[in-house]
């Protein structure tokens, strides 16, 4: 076959979108397809490898004062392009399209005039995260319309979690054409192995998007009541530039904002952090979200603490090294003064990783992927 991603990011820009998504271009052409990208190029300081044998082209795209191509200009800015390069390569067998669904809705029409089947990777429901963030009912009716018309159109709709497909059905999609995959990290890059960063005091490290959705400030809160650690914020978001103000307020030069940087330097972050953190707040009807930042802590060796309830917390029951507790400040404090005082040793940290092997293993969810993809030339009801 040949098929064609479309995605406004691909790896090597570290992203939960680009790992699975890399994954799964690398399992289509160890399996003799001929996979071509179709994204944007990457942002400043970002360089690296793209999976073997797979054709990659890049175009301009707006992006935000982060790096992030996030926000409905910067969305459109990659969308219409896209729509033409669809249509000016050549036609492939299947087309998969990453979410946001604008980008979903120009694979829908493009294909649609090229008569060939597309699968949306339903790895968000953004409407429900809109609607969590407190956007106006309009934009949330707007999406929610969108999203609605690419699941009826697609082939397939490969889901991340078994709390998405449960909404995606909630929400019309029939459970025939959905395929659920799951979700993982790359465990030759997330590994307790390779060079850390540790530093004195120590840190509590949040790797990745910061959002409404997430809550992350509950962490800043925490950090002010803890002694001996500091806090330290990788990525971007909508929330950091609130989160700098509040750091400067509570707790002014023990919180850390950096860009975001490549996956392996995330992972040496991770092996040198006394805890990896998560959040999701418990309000607005987006408990069901899974932040995938905890798959690539646990494949670290990091000891986790999530914040929040829903999936992100039985995962972190889970884990050997695992913490939930709820969103609340005070509760956050106690767990990071916890870490602090009784650190985890280095045998704990492995068999934590050697767990996230056996569980989050994103080759395993590529080859689901795959079998989803070549089953395109079947349409399901």
């Amino acid at each position: 076959m040949r098929v064609i991603l479309a995605s406004r990011i691909f790896a090597p820009e570290p992203a939960a979108a680009s790992f699975r998504l890399a994954a799964l271009a690398h399992e289509l052409a160890a399996r003799g397809h001929e996979v071509e990208v179709l994204t944007s190029r990457l942002p400043a300081g970002v360089s690296g490898e793209t999976p073997a044998g797979v054709r990659v082209r890049r175009a301009r795209v707006l992006r935000d004062r982060t790096g992030a191509v996030r926000g409905y200009v910067p969305y459109l800015s990659f969308d219409i392009p896209l729509f033409f390069r669809l249509l000016a390569v050549r036609r492939a067998d299947a087309y998969v399209v990453e979410p946001p669904p604008t980008t979903g809705l120009a694979v829908l029409v493009a294909t649609a005039l090229l008569r060939r089947p597309f699968a949306y990777y339903a790895a968000d429901i953004l409407a429900d995260a809109a609607a969590s963030a407190g956007s106006p009912a309009v934009v949330v009716r707007v999406v929610r319309w969108m999203e609605r018309t690419v699941w009826r159109r697609a082939a397939r709709v490969l889901s991340v979690s078994a709390t998405v497909t449960t909404r995606l059905v909630e929400l019309g999609v029939p459970a025939a054409r959905i395929d659920e995959i799951g979700n993982g990290i790359d465990t030759a890059v997330f590994t307790p192995d390779g060079p850390a960063r540790p530093s004195t005091p120590p840190y509590a490290l949040y790797a990745g998007t910061a959002s409404e959705v997430h809550g992350a400030g509950v962490f800043v809160e925490a950090i002010a009541q803890v002694e001996g650690l500091r806090l330290m914020f990788v990525g971007a978001g909508s929330e950091v530039a609130q989160l700098r103000r509040r750091a400067d307020e509570i707790a002014p030069g023990r919180v850390e904002f950096h860009a975001t940087v490549a996956p392996d330097e995330v992972a040496q972050l991770l092996r040198g952090s006394t805890l990896a953190l998560a959040s999701v707040k418990p309000v607005g009807g987006y408990q069901f979200a899974f932040p995938t930042k905890m798959y690539a802590a646990a494949a670290s060796g990091a000891p986790l603490l999530f914040a929040g309830e829903g999936p992100g917390a039985t995962f972190a029951e889970h884990a050997p090294l695992g913490t939930a507790v709820p969103h609340e400040a005070g509760a956050v404090a106690r767990a990071l003064d916890a870490a602090v005082r009784s650190p985890a040793g280095s045998a704990a940290r492995r068999e934590q990783a050697r767990w996230a092997v056996e569980t989050v293993s994103l080759s395993v969810v590529a080859q689901r992927a795959a079998d989803a993809v070549e089953g395109l030339s079947q349409p399901r009801p």
